[in-house]
C-alpha cells in the first residue's frame, strides 16, 4: 500500500454537531433521531441527511456570554463539572488567542443549539428566572445573518442556551478523501458530536435555505432509508447511527451517557484507503490504521478490491464503502473510555 502526499494544506475550522434523540408515547420504548437533508446548492455535503450542526463562529465563544450565564454559573466551567479528557489525534486547528473567550467546551455547546435553531427551528434554553419573556418576531432569520444575534435573543428571554443538557459524544476530523466528492483541498472541519436526549420530539421547521427536509427515524428505520436509496449518510452519521442501534431505550442512552460523563471522547482521523472497486475509511484501532499526523493530507492506496484487502485483516475498525448507499462497518476491536462500538453490519445484497 503507497500514502502518497497531495499538495496543498486544507482549511481547518471548529464545528458542533448535535444528535437530537427524542422519546416516544410509551416508557421504556426505542427513540427516534433527528436528520436534516441538506440542500443540493451546499458545498459541503449537499443532499446529505446529518445532524444539524455547523460551523464555530466567533460570537460562539464570546466573553459578553458570560453576563448572561451570571449570577447562577460562572467561569471556567459553568457548571459542567470537571473538564474530561481530550484523546486520540491532535486538532489541526490553531488554538484562539483570545484570552476573554469561553473555553471550547462550552462555546462547542452554544455553536451546537445555535446551529440546530438556526436550521432546524429548535430552542434549547434554560430559563434564568421564573418567567422568562416571549419569542420576538422572526429571530431565526436574524440570528443566521448575524450569530451575535444568538445571543440578544438569549438575553431577551431571560435564558441561557441549555449547554448542561448535552452530553460529550465523539470528535470527527473531516478525512482527506470523502466518497464521491473527490479530494478535500478546501473545507474541513474538527467536529464535536454532542448528544441530546428529549423526552418527545419538538416540532422542527427546516430554514430552507441551508436545509430542504427532516425526519425522525429510530437507527434502523434511518438504516434501511439508506440502502433503499432513499437518503444519503455521510460516513460519520453513518457510524454513529449504527453505534446508537446498541440502546433499546432512550433511558438506556441517557444513563450510559451519565455513566461516561467524565471519561471524555476521542478525536478520530478517519485514514482513507482507495481500492480497486471502493473506499475504505480506517479508524482507530484498526490493523493498517497508521498513528501519523502526516495524514491529514495523505490518502492510503491499493490495486487489491474491497475483498481482498477484508479476507487478509481480522482487526478490523473500517466503514467499507462500496457505493454511495452501500457501506458496512467492520468491528472487532474494544472500544475505549467507557464507550461503545457499533456492532458489524453489512447490508444484505438483497436489499441494494
Amino acid at each position: 500500500m503507497s500514502g502518497p502526499l497531495r499538495p496543498g494544506p486544507s482549511s481547518w475550522r471548529r464545528a458542533a454537531s448535535l444528535i437530537l434523540a427524542a422519546g416516544g408515547t410509551r416508557p421504556g420504548a426505542g427513540f427516534r433521531l433527528l436528520l436534516l437533508q441538506r440542500s443540493a446548492k451546499q458545498g459541503f455535503m449537499p443532499n446529505a441527511h446529518v445532524f444539524p450542526g455547523g460551523a464555530l463562529d466567533a460570537a460562539d465563544r464570546s466573553a459578553d456570554w458570560l453576563r448572561l450565564f451570571a449570577p447562577y454559573q460562572g467561569p471556567p466551567r459553568f457548571g459542567l463539572g470537571p473538564e474530561p479528557p481530550r484523546c486520540g489525534t491532535p486538532s489541526p486547528v490553531p488554538p484562539d488567542g483570545d484570552a476573554g473567550a469561553l473555553p471550547d467546551d462550552v462555546a462547542l455547546r452554544i455553536c451546537a443549539i445555535r446551529e440546530t435553531f438556526e436550521e432546524a427551528g429548535v430552542l434549547l434554553l434554560r430559563p434564568r428566572g421564573p418567567r422568562p419573556a416571549g419569542v420576538p418576531g422572526e429571530p431565526r432569520a436574524s440570528v443566521r445573518r448575524d450569530a451575535r444575534d444568538f445571543l440578544r435573543l438569549c438575553a431577551h428571554l431571560d435564558c441561557t442556551p441549555d449547554i448542561w443538557a448535552l452530553h460529550d459524544w465523539s470528535v470527527w476530523l473531516t478525512p482527506f478523501f470523502s466518497h464521491g466528492h473527490g479530494y478535500n483541498r478546501g473545507r474541513r472541519f474538527d467536529t464535536a458530536f454532542y448528544l441530546c436526549c428529549l423526552r418527545e420530539p419538538p416540532l422542527v421547521c427546516p430554514d430552507s435555505a441551508e436545509v430542504v427536509g427532516s425526519q425522525w427515524s429510530s437507527p434502523s428505520e434511518a438504516t434501511r432509508s439508506l440502502i433503499s436509496k432513499e437518503i444519503w449518510l455521510p460516513p460519520p452519521q453513518f457510524y454513529e447511527i449504527r453505534r446508537l442501534e446498541n440502546f433499546a431505550s432512550l433511558s438506556d442512552l441517557h444513563i450510559f451517557c451519565l455513566d461516561r460523563a467524565s471519561e471524555g471522547v476521542e478525536r478520530w482521523l478517519p485514514i482513507t484507503l482507495l481500492t480497486a472497486d471502493g473506499v475504505v475509511q480506517l479508524l482507530p484501532g484498526d490493523e493498517l490504521y497508521l498513528k501519523d499526523s502526516d495524514f491529514l493530507e495523505k490518502v492510503l492506496s491499493t490495486e487489491k478490491s474491497i475483498e481482498e484487502v477484508m479476507r487478509e485483516g481480522k482487526k478490523f475498525h473500517r466503514i467499507v464503502i462500496h457505493s454511495r448507499h452501500h457501506c458496512s462497518l467492520h468491528v472487532t476491536v474494544q472500544p475505549q473510555y467507557k464507550h461503545i462500538y457499533p456492532k458489524t453490519y453489512v447490508a444484505s445484497k438483497s436489499h441494494l
